[in-house]
């Protein structure tokens, strides 16, 4: 696997320090502030992983020192039970046959974290195990979830929290994706049949039925409730989409010679047709924007485009 190079984080730093002094700013005169929700958008492979890693660490060292919890969408995923249920449920769409779409994320969990995050009280933040059951992935149980603002044992239950999260990092694959409205799902549908059947197409979501997808975007709707949370945004994209096929096979090389297991190149590329559709439909809103058109909103958002090396290519601000 190709070695990763940092240099992400030397733009998405300053842009994240000037976000959270506004934020700090905005909260002077509030004796206990809520803490700066940054979401982090990134297709597989691209350097999410690595960036988080580099960010939290900034963070959390002098001269910030800024206590920080980490929150990833794949550790919100429904138990077992309940994937199984919902792919029983829907035996014909192929999307949510197994985890990743959204539909697949216990949003009420994600609801209660965000909001006992919020309020500055304990927290345990969940934690999902990809490798259980063959690969199907299960929740880990409460007691192993990392446990943040805890109360210090001078000051009892009542007391002031050790170390209160002050900055929250959300990310994932589909993090700030916003549905479409039903004009915009069909048109964009249409278009990608017609290209395939004219030949000249290498996506997924022409090869998937209306039905199946418009299932995947009712769904998405409920995600707003996080997104709407967010103070920032940082999106990571691809100049071209298709090469998370190759990061994708190259992260599943590295942990086949590591670990000794992991997907072959086959499995791969059925594990990210999964995923391709909603590639297609919700990217293109990331470039418009996450936050609408308020003049705030212009400024709260990093987009950084990486080439096939993963190297950035161009930075935008919006």
């Amino acid at each position: 696997m190709p070695e990763f190079i940092d240099d992400k984080s030397e733009h998405c730093i300053p842009f994240l320090l000037e976000r959270l002094k506004i934020h700090q700013e905005r909260h002077a005169g509030d004796p206990d502030p809520p803490p700066f929700f940054l979401g982090l958008n990134g297709v597989q492979g691209a350097g999410k992983t690595t960036l988080v890693r580099t960010l939290s660490q900034t963070l959390r060292s002098p001269p910030h020192s800024l206590p920080t919890a980490i929150i990833s969408i794949d550790d919100l995923y429904l138990p077992h039970a309940q994937l199984l249920a919902l792919a029983r449920a829907h035996p014909d769409n192929p999307l949510v046959q197994h985890r990743g779409q959204p539909s697949t994320h216990d949003l009420p969990l994600a609801v209660r974290t965000f909001d006992s995050l919020r309020q500055g009280l304990p927290t345990q933040i969940p934690a999902f195990d990809k490798s259980a059951f063959q690969g199907q992935g299960e929740r880990v149980p409460e007691e192993e979830w990392e446990q943040v603002n805890k109360a210090s044992k001078a000051d009892g239950d009542g007391g002031e929290r050790e170390g209160k999260i002050k900055v929250v990092i959300f990310e994932g694959w589909c993090v700030g994706f916003r549905a479409l409205d039903e004009e915009t799902l069909r048109r964009n549908w249409e278009d990608a049949v017609r290209l395939k059947e004219e030949g000249e197409y290498v996506g997924r979501l022409g090869h998937s039925r209306l039905e199946d997808v418009r299932f995947v975007n009712d769904a998405l709707r409920g995600y707003d409730i996080l997104t709407d949370q967010l103070d920032a945004l940082i999106h990571i994209d691809a100049a071209r989409m298709t090469d998370v096929y190759a990061w994708r096979q190259d992260q599943e090389t590295a942990l086949r010679a590591s670990k000794g297991t992991g997907m072959s190149d086959e499995q791969v590329i059925r594990f990210v047709d999964g995923y391709y559709p909603s590639y297609e439909l919700f990217t293109e809103a990331l470039h418009k924007g996450v936050f609408g058109d308020e003049a705030e909103g212009s400024r709260r958002q990093l987009r950084l485009v990486v080439g096939t090396d993963r190297k950035v290519r161009e930075v935008d601000r919006m």
